[in-house]
């Protein structure tokens, strides 16, 4: 589906009525095809959403809030559009649902129907409200190092190992940004490295994440980028890069590639998100 007819970056009228048929899926094939990924991944995955602004009605009418979370698999054939997620959501705000499971199983027809492949859904009610857990990512930080920085556009060159000595640790950044490809809003996140292999040149790695600044790529794509460079880049034996974008519109995306047989992320925000 081309994104010339996608709601986002266009004016749309605000839902009525619940309305499936708002989600725009966008497959994934064509920016894979530009990182050389092929139908085999070199990595598994997942995209995860979170919700903070979610209402419908009950039988009598009477309001009724819930945040949730969406785990997308990364081999689904399609991300969905989030501006098309968000109106999605919202289309639930004057609807007469029975009960919360059959919210939740709603949710993950319609949802895995636009991904084309089972997404979950944890649909947190508000007597969970106050178990949400916030956590920074946890790593040796990137950031204080004092270096000169004057690219801002994705740059794999930059990239380099520390020598030939097999290492294992945990990098991260609050310094990554990106920009939406089809608005230009800036987003915004942090970002955990986490391999075993040759030591990454530290310097360079923050050089390289800094350069997509000016860069436009949805956010599951920039993570497909980072990864699939640095496994170029340094071959590590085991490479995890997980990615937590700060929210628009009540979501925030949060997706992470690993080739290691390693257990999904911790779900914790971050205090940006």
């Amino acid at each position: 589906m081309s994104l010339s007819n996608a709601p986002l970056g266009q004016s749309v009228s605000y839902p009525a009525q619940y309305d499936p048929g708002l989600l725009f899926p966008i497959p994934r094939a064509h920016n894979r095809a530009s990182l050389n990924v092929s139908d085999t991944l070199p990595f598994t995955g997942a995209d995860i959403w979170n919700a903070y602004e979610l209402s419908w009605l009950n039988p009598k009418g009477k309001p009724q809030v819930a945040m949730a979370t969406f785990t997308v698999p990364a081999e689904s054939p399609n991300i969905i559009e989030s501006k098309s997620f968000k109106l999605y959501l919202n289309s639930y705000n004057q609807d007469r649902v029975r009960d919360a499971a059959t919210m939740r199983q709603r949710l993950v027809a319609d949802l895995s129907a636009a991904a084309g492949a089972p997404v979950q859904v944890d649909l947190i009610l508000p007597d969970r409200f106050a178990l949400a857990p916030m956590a920074e990512l946890d790593g040796d930080s990137l950031d204080e190092q004092d270096i000169e920085i004057d690219a801002y556009s994705p740059d794999a060159g930059l990239l380099a190992c520390a020598g030939n000595e097999v290492v294992q640790e945990t990098l991260s950044s609050r310094l990554l940004k990106s920009n939406c490809p089809v608005t230009g809003q800036p987003d915004w996140a942090s970002v955990q490295i986490r391999y075993q292999g040759r030591a990454l040149d530290r310097a360079a790695l923050l050089r390289y994440l800094v350069s997509f600044r000016n860069h436009a790529e949805f956010h599951e794509h920039c993570v497909e980028r980072i990864f699939t460079d640095i496994m170029t880049a340094c071959r590590p034996e085991q490479l995890t890069v997980y990615a937590r974008y700060t929210r628009r519109g009540g979501l925030d995306i949060n997706p992470w590639r690993s080739n290691a047989a390693a257990a999904p992320p911790a779900q914790a925000r971050t205090a940006r998100q």
